[in-house]
């Protein structure tokens, strides 16, 4: 059917700012431009673009998989209270923006690590919510194979879910070396929390990084909290995007897709081109504490939290922007809200009764591609068992 286009502009009267869309002569248009909050710099004369155009189709995709991380996370939630989930549990509600939002801007041929919060990355990397959720009950159809839990967790080209603190940084700073020595144009995001920043590791990867000026982007996921502790108390620095000294460095808005979305796409091609490493500083925030066995509350308000949820959050705030501009109607909102409930409500169900691992599974995929007569020793000296690898 033949659709005539005609501009027009709204204006988003919570910011001031005008929005401009190419609509058709249906209810919805094609895409809208946006506004973003600018940037801060660090050793950067220019940095990435604070005005983006959004495309209805990539709206409603990253609506729907932010929601679809956001439930996910209230699911795993339910479930340790419910100790279907045993040891520790990390969530990522509240900074659903930045794994989605840096996921679109990178190819799939790219490599990621992240610390022990991973479950939404581990979604936008490629698992589905079932290999999540049965990965956290420790079930067989978990993305490994219900082994790994909370804090280990995998798919092609994503390389966990760490759970020693700041460890990951170096081994991502090894991946990106990988990719510089073949040449495959790739690029590395190596994640980490605001209290991981602080560790000594990180900033020997910064400086192997920019010796070798490899492709990699340090990037601080600061959610404001450590483990029980303030980014105030514990940092001497809160900049987190200068930590790099000698790094160049960007603080960005965690909060909102779009501006993490065109973020990565400048870094990426930065980096791409050979300049060498950037260290990115996320600016977003977690609604939980910091595991789920931590309230949360002992060392910031409930009146907080609440402040955040009602005016920052990264899900209601791109939700409002699609409406706003025409980019979706409230009835299809309303339909992706019913059909993420749905996927995981029947999630839930099915990770709860999936398999476990029989017992001799405990012996298998210790080493990738072992010779066949490869044995694991057992609880003694003297018992070996067969291993088994794909």
């Amino acid at each position: 059917m033949l659709r005539s286009f005609i501009a027009v502009v709204s204006k988003d009267l919570t910011k001031g700012k005008w929005l401009a869309a190419a609509r058709c002569y249906s209810s919805t248009v094609n895409e809208a431009k946006f506004d973003l909050r600018e940037c801060k710099l660090h050793k950067l004369e220019e940095g990435p673009a604070t005005e983006t155009t959004l495309t209805r189709e990539d709206g409603l995709k990253y609506y729907k998989e932010m929601l679809t991380i956001r439930r996910m996370e209230t699911a795993a939630g339910n479930l340790y209270k419910e100790k279907a989930i045993r040891g520790f549990c990390h969530l990522y509600s509240g900074q659903e923006a930045c794994c989605v939002g840096m996921e679109s801007a990178i190819t799939p041929n790219d490599k990621v690590i992240t610390a022990y919060r991973a479950h939404g990355w581990t979604y936008c990397r490629g698992a589905t919510p079932l290999e999540v959720l049965a990965e956290l009950t420790g079930r067989k159809s978990g993305c490994a194979h219900g082994k790994g839990g909370s804090m280990h967790m995998y798919t092609p080209n994503f390389f966990g879910g760490n759970g020693i603190v700041g460890a990951q940084v170096p081994l991502g700073a090894g991946l990106a070396f990988a990719q510089k020595y073949l040449d495959d144009g790739g690029v590395t995001i190596a994640l980490y929390g605001d209290g991981a920043a602080n560790q000594g590791q990180v900033f020997e990867a910064y400086n192997m990084a920019k010796l070798w000026n490899l492709p990699v982007i340090f990037t601080c996921e600061n959610n404001g909290y450590g483990m029980g502790t303030s980014l105030d108390r514990a940092a001497a620095s809160t900049a987190f995007y200068t930590r790099g000294d000698y790094i160049p460095g960007i603080w960005v808005d965690g909060m909102d897709v779009l501006a993490v979305r065109e973020a990565t796409k400048w870094g990426a091609e930065y980096c791409r081109s050979g300049k060498g490493p950037l260290v990115f500083d996320l600016a977003t925030y977690r609604y939980h504490g910091h595991s789920v066995s931590d309230p949360g509350t002992t060392y910031r308000t409930r009146e907080e939290i609440q402040e955040v949820r009602q005016n920052r959050d990264p899900i209601g705030l791109f939700k409002e922007k699609l409406l706003t501009t025409k980019l979706a109607l409230p009835e299809e909102i309303k339909k992706i809200d019913q059909e993420v409930k749905k996927l995981i409500d029947d999630t839930v169900k099915l990770a709860k009764a999936d398999q476990e691992l029989a017992v001799e599974e405990l012996f298998n995929h210790v080493i990738s591609n072992p010779d066949p007569d490869f044995k694991i020793r057992t609880i003694d000296p003297f018992t070996k068992v067969p291993s088994k690898s794909p």
